[in-house]
């Protein structure tokens, strides 16, 4: 068995007196734990969720370290993922059943807190929700969410520009795009759809109807 596929060990990182935990360090820490093309990607998360926090007011600082640690569990396998959540009393839905994959997001959660030292709840719930959304997303969860469908790196997702403008221009309204989008690759690709998923479409689907977004 190797170190990552054993037993979690906690990770001493440096902190700095007014910020919290050094960025570098934990740069440092993804470069170890993910393959080179995933690292790149964790890195251009958190470029584009720092330019979105810049452009909406939210805290640079939280959103930079929730890009960095958002995909901290894509080095373990699907098996590794399935234990982690039995011992630790993590749910697993039937889509995550079906397709383990999808439980990165909530055993990155846990491990931004057992591993990284993370404590603070926006950052955790942002990681926890980056995969499928959640009705009544906070600015932080948003950003993050937006921020990995559109970083630089990608170039498959349906109406791409299109949602990078938007982001900029209309947090919500990119956010609508890329969850309708979604949810339409799902569908033709006959993937699992989980159903947190569904649920984020349907409320903003519905705040969209109302006026509340645009």
């Amino acid at each position: 068995m190797s170190k990552k596929e054993g037993a979690f060990r906690k990770t001493e990182l440096k902190r700095t007196e007014k910020t919290g935990y050094d960025l570098t360090e934990l740069r440092k820490c993804m470069e170890k734990e993910l393959d080179p093309k995933r690292y790149e990607h964790t890195l251009g998360v958190a470029y584009t969720a720092a330019a979105l926090a810049m452009r909406y007011g939210a805290d640079i600082k939280k959103v930079q370290t929730a890009g960095l640690l958002h995909d901290c569990a894509k080095n373990l396998t699907n098996e590794k993922l399935i234990r982690t959540c039995h011992k630790h009393n993590i749910a697993i839905n039937a889509a995550e059943q079906k397709n383990p994959s999808l439980l990165h997001a909530k055993v990155g959660s846990f491990l931004a807190w057992h591993k990284y030292g993370i404590e603070d709840r926006e950052i955790l719930d942002a990681i926890m929700w980056h995969t499928t959304g959640k009705p009544e997303m906070r600015l932080l969860d948003k950003i993050l969410y937006i921020a990995d469908y559109i970083e630089p790196g990608r170039n498959q997702a349906p109406n791409l520009p299109q949602a990078r403008k938007l982001a900029f221009v209309d947090l919500d309204g990119c956010l609508f795009l890329i969850l309708r989008d979604t949810l339409a690759y799902l569908s033709a690709s006959k993937t699992e759809i989980d159903p947190m998923t569904q649920q984020t479409y349907d409320y903003y689907r519905n705040e969209k109807e109302k006026g509340g977004c645009q």
